[in-house]
């Protein structure tokens, strides 16, 4: 059986192999919250719940986050979508951005958006980003995670991968302005996609986590200074998944 294609009356239980994470050397065990289990790896610790929120409210949210006037969301076909930027989506302020890369500027495979508290913007890949501020939705997230976290995040980044053929490289959270050793919390919905991390130094030592709708994969230690992480592209992949990372940015 496939991590993709799991649904058994006890999940957490086939997630751990004599006190291992499937198919690794890493040490697994359950989460107090019932709900995950703590994966322990060289410098961290990673939480994952692969269904975090049941199928109706994970069905909710994704409406929530996609939905757009005249537009099916289910149905659109978002990769060859002209300009989304000029789209009047109804909750979500999705931004396509450029980055200059070798001369050009180009496009991000992925579409974007940031809110938070509004004296928190946040700087990656040379783009500085002002939030905009918190929706209902994005605070009902931020309180659940909050009963796991043990901690209040000031801000969130979606990203938005239209299809498969989005993606994101390999690259770490470490912004300065994340703290030293900064809490990541992930929240997933729509389509299954493959979630990849490597240590820095030794790509030979790496995990794969399947990020299903509903789940939450939280990375917590000196994580984010030690490994990388990536969202690599999956052609047989032809919907949309929304992923939220939140976090916490310090002046």
């Amino acid at each position: 059986m496939d991590l993709f294609d799991f649904d058994t009356q006890d999940e957490l239980s086939y997630l751990i192999e004599e006190n291992r994470f499937k198919g690794t050397d890493f040490e697994c065990y359950r989460h107090t919250d019932g709900r995950g289990v703590v994966i322990v790896v060289p410098y961290g610790k990673l939480y994952y719940a692969p269904k975090f929120f049941d199928k109706a409210n994970s069905d909710e949210l994704f409406d929530y986050f996609l939905a757009c006037d005249g537009i099916d969301h289910n149905n659109h076909d978002w990769q060859n979508e002209s300009d989304i930027n000029q789209l009047k989506f109804h909750h979500i302020k999705w931004h396509q951005d450029t980055i200059w890369m070798f001369g050009k500027m180009h496009k991000l495979p992925r579409i974007s958006a940031w809110y938070g508290d509004d004296d928190k913007p946040y700087t990656y890949s040379g783009i500085t980003l002002q939030p905009s501020a918190w929706t209902d939705r994005l605070n009902l997230l931020r309180d659940e995670l909050e009963l796991v976290c043990k901690r209040r995040f000031n801000s969130v980044l979606l990203n938005w991968y239209r299809t498969g053929g989005d993606y994101i490289s390999w690259h770490a959270d470490d912004e300065p302005e994340l703290g030293i050793n900064p809490m990541i919390a992930s929240v997933n919905f729509g389509e299954s996609r493959r979630f990849l991390l490597r240590l820095k130094d030794n790509h030979a030592t790496k995990l794969e986590i399947p990020l299903h709708h509903g789940s939450v994969l939280i990375m917590a230690g000196a994580l984010q200074h030690h490994w990388q992480h990536s969202v690599p592209k999956q052609k047989k992949v032809d919907k949309s998944r929304i992923n939220l990372t939140f976090r916490t940015i310090f002046n």
